[in-house]
């Protein structure tokens, strides 16, 4: 039925009722972005967006960017364990990999570092965590916080405040770096020198969006490229460290296609299947979104029901993902699944689709797995993923997103 709903709908589908995001725009002269707009506007910006974000090709010159943010993530790593008394045991990986996450996705957006790997974390850097962290801790009532009626928020202010307060704080940050880009592309125009530069500097240079259209998508961009990407390495990271005979496996792959000392990039990525088979089985156990909607846009007959126009369904991955049906020993953790038995052989399943599916899924797909591919590569290259006597069974939770419910905690032996 998923599958029906998401292979049926038009050239800009509806996600969902974004209503109270729209309202915050409303009230600030905000415009929207990706994930706020819809229709023609929305269609938009994902053309203009799309140009510079879905080729591999394109992707791939992040690489270098990331893989010197991967270099302070391990030595990061380094630092953290020695405060342990084993030496290796890093405490709440998933507050780590958040600012790796962060770091990662703000050099490919801004084009810059904004040092929260670093030990004194940057003023501007902490308000921001501090505005993403109330977003996410308020994210049930701020999804309905427009609903509230407008009288009876001076009664009960407080959720509609927040929600505001939060946004306010993720805009303010992606004006600074977006203005900053667009001062040092005036500076060197004015003295006549060539302009060259990432994501950041060709929306600018290209004027298809509006400064504001750009405000908005860095924004959305940031904000949900963050702790999804930081998530998703937490788990993997988890299930690692619980399953060494799978990470052996890995790793063996690693040396044999790579090697123990080779720094990766995009390119290396296809060779190795089992990283990317790593990333799938994670997500399937653990999707970041475990549910999406849609809206629909014409009348459907869905499972022998008439649906009709205008009705918002809920597309529940982390149920399809756990169906026997859909995948055989669903709780277990099994990478070998994603991977292909010959060349015509294709693992196609809408059980696990993380990432959505056609012209309205995530236009940071390939980005985020650059990200975590990079990364789970290098780690291994230079850790064992051990348990730990501090390691606990840990839950997941919704809250918004999917979230461990405590602390993930491992050790990081050094590889003999």
């Amino acid at each position: 039925m998923v599958a029906q709903v998401l292979r049926e709908e038009g050239p800009s589908p509806q996600r969902a009722d974004m209503d109270s995001w729209q309202e915050y725009r409303d009230l600030r002269g905000r415009a929207t972005g990706l994930i706020s707009a819809e229709g023609e506007q929305w269609l938009k910006m994902r053309r203009v967006l799309r140009q510079k974000m879905v080729k591999p090709k394109d992707v791939a010159v992040f690489s270098e960017g990331v893989t010197e943010v991967i270099a302070d993530l391990i030595k990061r790593i380094h630092i953290l364990r020695n405060q342990e008394e084993d030496g290796e045991t890093v405490t709440n990986i998933n507050s780590l990999f958040f600012k790796y996450s962060m770091e990662g996705v703000a050099t490919v957006l801004y084009e810059c570092r904004l040092g929260c790997l670093e030990s004194h974390i940057p003023e501007s850097t902490v308000e921001y965590i501090e505005a993403l962290e109330l977003m996410f801790s308020s994210f049930k009532t701020t999804m309905y916080a427009g609903a509230i009626p407008k009288w009876l928020r001076p009664i009960i202010p407080n959720p509609w405040r927040e929600f505001c307060k939060s946004w306010d704080g993720l805009f303010k940050f992606s004006q600074i770096h977006v203005d900053n880009k667009l001062n040092d592309i005036k500076s060197l125009l004015d003295q006549g020198e060539t302009v060259d530069g990432g994501l950041l500097t060709s929306l600018l240079k290209s004027k298809e969006l509006t400064v504001e259209e750009i405000y908005a998508n860095m924004t959305e961009m940031l904000l949900a490229g963050v702790d999804t990407t930081s998530f998703t390495l937490s788990w993997a990271t988890y299930l690692l460290a619980k399953h060494p005979e799978v990470q052996h496996s890995i790793y063996e792959e690693i040396v044999s296609n790579l090697g123990k000392d080779k720094v990766p990039d995009a390119h290396d990525i296809p060779n190795l299947p089992l990283i990317r088979a790593l990333l799938k089985e994670t997500l399937r156990l653990f999707p970041v979104l475990p549910g999406n909607g849609r809206v629909t846009q014409k009348d459907m007959v869905i499972g022998g029901y008439l649906i009709p126009k205008g009705t918002q369904l809920a597309l529940c991955h982390y149920a399809t993902s756990y169906q026997e049906e859909n995948f055989p020993s669903a709780n277990e953790f099994l990478p070998d699944r994603w991977l292909r038995k010959s060349n015509m052989d294709r693992v196609d399943n809408f059980g696990s689709i993380p990432f959505g599916y056609g012209i309205r899924s995530c236009i940071g797909k390939r980005i985020a797995e650059l990200e975590i591919h990079l990364a789970l590569i290098q780690l291994l290259q230079h850790f064992e993923i051990k348990i730990s006597p501090k390691t606990k069974p840990v839950c997941a939770k919704t809250h918004g997103l999917l979230t461990p419910a405590d602390s993930i905690n491992v050790k990081f032996a050094d590889r003999k």
